[in-house]
């Protein structure tokens, strides 16, 4: 059988290491040094043990760490899935061994004395019944919930002891119907030594060392399955839905603001026009983000007029408690449209900067594709965290947002009318 090798140059590091000095931290290549302080630790040095002092791990990729006792090596490692040679090379003694490739890998580690015919070392990835840590950045709220069925599929597929790293007023809603996980904070990373470990995360700027595919390409939430390598297909984390109902009327939640101003719904009278609707129906229309005021500078976003006021910081399990019982969910590509879908209330989603393949599959989606639409997700553009106006095609000129302003309040009363759960007021 013939066996492809790839350039070495681009899937390995070589760092000569000082005595008793470990490797450097998660994170630490070029594509990726500002998500350092969103992350945990790993051990620096690895935590496996090979052959003469020799170590390995497959935290953050591989790492084989070389002793300083005067020996050269030849190492190797493959990708057994696919039968690619990685990496192939003479060491040198205390020279540290890395992977430029972060995601899931199926690793094949094999350690020869330099000029030997046979191994000395031979393992290969797996991690049953061992520790595996997989870290979800700290505090966001949509990706967290996004990337967390991915994070139970691996731990089913390889039957490890998960150890998810999550921000703990997340982690509330989920541990408990998680038993087989363990919930631990970025500070705990540090008691541990895990096997494995690998990073949740949109790595911008075309990186594909710490995500197999560009996130652009295949969505938000569906590239934490292939940087695991598990099934992408959508599924929502489980919440406790045994509170009881907490308002006799009918009600829908809604949630208007969000982190950049390119997710709100930038036309003028949509929000206002649609509370209006609802409430002819009968609806009582709550309002359930964190910030009733929100934005920078000159500009700044208000809860929608008509809208009730179940605005502030609170347990995310009280929204929850709130959102299943809505007759349907209103909202944007944020965190707490995230929320709903895993409540399993019919979420209208009212989205032009985002295309439909980024968030979760609803039939409510609203998006008006006669105008400029799905900035996020080309490949060409590059979103910029630090300008709460972002519009990277008509920043400055009259189209700017037109993506949401010209999202009419009809177009969302007309998708609203499709919900099964949607009741007209009768006439009496």
């Amino acid at each position: 059988m013939n066996v492809n090798t790839v350039d070495s140059n681009l899937n390995i590091s070589i760092v000569p290491q000082k005595s008793g000095s470990g490797a450097p931290p998660p994170g630490s290549s070029a594509a990726a040094p500002k998500q350092q302080s969103i992350y945990g630790e790993v051990p620096q040095i690895p935590t496996q043990e090979a052959v003469e002092g020799i170590r390995f791990d497959f935290n953050n990729g591989i790492r084989i760490l070389f002793p300083h006792n005067e020996k050269s090596y030849h190492v190797t490692f493959t990708d057994i899935d696919t039968g690619i040679i990685l990496y192939s090379a003479d060491t040198v003694p205390g020279a540290f061994v890395t992977s430029v490739k972060k995601f899931y890998i199926k690793f094949r580690l094999i350690i020869h004395e330099k000029g030997g015919k046979e191994p000395i070392f031979t393992h290969d990835f797996d991690c049953r019944n061992k520790e595996v840590m997989i870290q979800l950045p700290v505090g966001t709220l949509g990706d967290s919930i996004g990337w967390f069925s991915y994070v139970e599929r691996f731990q089913k597929k390889h039957g490890c002891k998960l150890i998810c790293v999550m921000t703990p007023w997340i982690a509330e809603i989920v541990k408990k119907q998680y038993p087989k996980i363990t919930f631990i904070t970025a500070e705990e990373t540090k008691k541990y030594r895990p096997y494995a470990c690998y990073y949740m995360g949109l790595f911008f700027k075309g990186d594909v060392d710490h995500q197999p595919i560009d996130f652009r390409y295949i969505g938000l939430h569906r590239t934490a399955g292939y940087i695991l390598g598990v099934d992408p297909k959508d599924e929502p984390p489980r919440f406790d839905l045994s509170a009881r109902r907490k308002i006799k009327e009918k009600y829908v939640c809604i949630a208007a603001q969000s982190s950049s101003q390119a997710k709100y719904w930038n036309n003028p009278y949509g929000w206002m026009t649609v509370v209006k609707f609802l409430k002819d129906n009968g609806y009582r229309v709550l309002c359930i983000d964190k910030e009733k005021v929100h934005g920078t500078g000159l500009n700044w976003n208000f809860i929608p007029y008509g809208a009730e006021d179940f605005t502030g910081d609170k347990p995310l399990q009280e929204r929850i408690d709130l959102i299943k019982d809505a007759d349907f969910f209103i909202g944007l590509s944020s965190g707490l449209s995230w929320l709903a879908w895993g409540c399993g209330v019919p979420v209208v989603m009212i989205s032009g900067f985002t295309h439909p393949t980024n968030e979760f599959e609803t039939p409510y989606r609203v998006i008006n594709y006669h105008t400029c639409h799905s900035c996020w997700n080309d490949m060409r553009l590059d979103f910029d965290h630090f300008d709460f106006l972002w519009c990277p095609r008509h920043k400055g000129t009259d189209r700017h947002f037109e993506c949401t302003k010209l999202i009419s309040p009809e177009q969302v009363i007309t998708t609203i009318r499709k919900i099964p759960s949607f009741k007209v007021k009768k006439e009496k």
